[in-house]
């Protein structure tokens, strides 16, 4: 009886494309990736998801249940689950969902 292998292959951080910014954090998948912004506006947060080459995937406004919780001017990284309706933050020991709302 053969068994399948699943060969999972993830992408390093390609360079900066033109038009995404140079805060932009990569997140890594199997065989694709993305770039993610994260901006304070007012009481939310604009999120944008770009493509490695620049093209901007998704963006609107997030907020999250533990905004109390969250520093924007302090390190934090972005991790999966990411997608254009839910965005998965590690900041410190804590995990923070922020969802879209616009």
């Amino acid at each position: 009886m053969k068994t399948k292998q699943h060969l999972y292959i993830t992408l390093s951080a390609p360079e900066l494309a033109e038009g995404i910014p140079e805060n932009s954090q990569w997140l890594a998948g199997e065989g694709a990736g993305s770039w993610f912004t994260i901006v304070r506006e007012g009481k939310d947060y604009r999120i944008t998801r770009y493509s490695p080459e620049g093209k901007i995937e998704c963006t609107g406004l997030f907020n999250t249940a533990s905004e109390k919780d969250f520093n924007i001017n302090a390190p934090f990284e972005f991790v999966h689950l990411s997608h254009c309706k839910s965005v998965t933050i590690r900041q410190m020991d804590q995990v923070l969902k922020f969802h879209r709302i616009s």
